[in-house]
């Protein structure tokens, strides 16, 4: 069976800046994919390109084996698109707008009214359903968003920035909402914000300079980490030195480092040699020694790590480095 979405060397630019320089991949149903990058990375001008909102230079996009291209109509009826900002008409209520869209979509009748309460359920709606849009809650308005993206059930949801000026709760919120949805979908989420990777996504694609530079799990994309098997060791600053020196010494260790902390304490990072688990040996000589351990923590990798060094130049850095 073909994947819900196939892409395949997308192309698109804009005068003399390419935006998107030959793209592919593939998202099957109960796939979560993260479409990661820095801001101007190609992420939105892929988006529009996948929804038909803009045409491609060249390259294809198929959803649930419709070419978009040549069959625009019957693939933008399997999608659900929630762009950047969610627009929203705020002098309609959420009751209002989700009709308005059903009507546009071609449900009618008995079908829309269960429809759209089925929506409701879904998304936490019930309670601001005749509330005009303009006087609901940033984590309401997200969730209308969303509700309009899926008033028609579509096989394929594509989510542009979907918790972006969120707060944390509200983040959750949306998070969740996205996980439940996915049990028989394909979902594409664009994103800068590595949290939402880990809190959401099944897989990650990151994306510098229009071009895919990394495709895999957050696991396997936190494999390529020089953190992967590395151990960290908090301690007291009276026994750092000692220990980093005995640390160094170990035949698997290529290097150490070490950082300062409040309360008179060192964070002392242990890299292996060849990648290989290096905890074993280091907690044996701990157990041994006599110095004084606050805390010891086995490294999976880091995906900012990764991230800052396959996309750094490529596009302008976001706020805080973990974007």
């Amino acid at each position: 069976m073909s994947s819900r979405v196939e892409v395949h060397d997308l192309r698109k630019s804009f005068g003399t800046i390419v935006a998107v320089d030959g793209i592919s991949f593939t998202v099957d149903s109960g796939e979560i994919l993260g479409f990661l990058g820095p801001n101007g990375a190609g992420k939105s001008t892929t988006m529009r390109i996948l929804t038909g909102y803009l045409p491609p230079d060249s390259g294809s996009v198929s959803i649930c084996g419709i070419d978009i291209l040549h069959r625009p109509v019957p693939a933008k009826a399997r999608i659900g698109y929630l762009p950047e900002g969610a627009p929203l008409y705020p002098e309609m209520t959420p009751a209002s707008f989700l009709g308005f869209v059903a009507d546009i979509r071609g449900i009618t009748g008995n079908g829309k009214a269960q429809r759209l309460a089925r929506v409701a359920e879904i998304m936490h709606l019930k309670e601001v359903w005749h509330q005009p849009i303009e006087t609901l809650s940033k984590g309401f308005k997200r969730r209308v968003g969303l509700a309009q993206a899926i008033v028609h059930d579509p096989d394929v949801l594509i989510l542009d920035e979907p918790t972006d000026g969120l707060d944390p709760n509200q983040k959750r919120e949306v998070r969740q909402l996205v996980r439940d949805m996915a049990r028989d979908k394909a979902i594409i989420i664009s994103t800068h914000i590595l949290e939402e990777v880990h809190a959401v996504c099944t897989r990650a694609a990151i994306i510098s300079r229009g071009r895919i530079v990394a495709d895999g799990t957050p696991g396997e994309l936190e494999a390529m980490s020089e953190y992967n098997h590395a151990v960290t060791i908090q301690v007291r600053a009276d026994d750092a030195v000692s220990l980093s020196g005995a640390i160094a010494r170990l035949p698997d260790v290529r290097k150490v480092d070490t950082l300062p902390l409040a309360d008179r304490l060192v964070e002392i990072t242990a890299f292996p040699a060849g990648g290989e688990r290096i905890i074993t040996g280091i907690s044996r000589m701990l157990q041994e020694g006599s110095w004084d351990i606050v805390e010891v923590r086995h490294e999976s990798g880091r995906l900012d790590e990764v991230f800052l060094s396959l996309t750094a130049g490529g596009a302008e850095e976001a706020q805080g480095g973990a974007r």
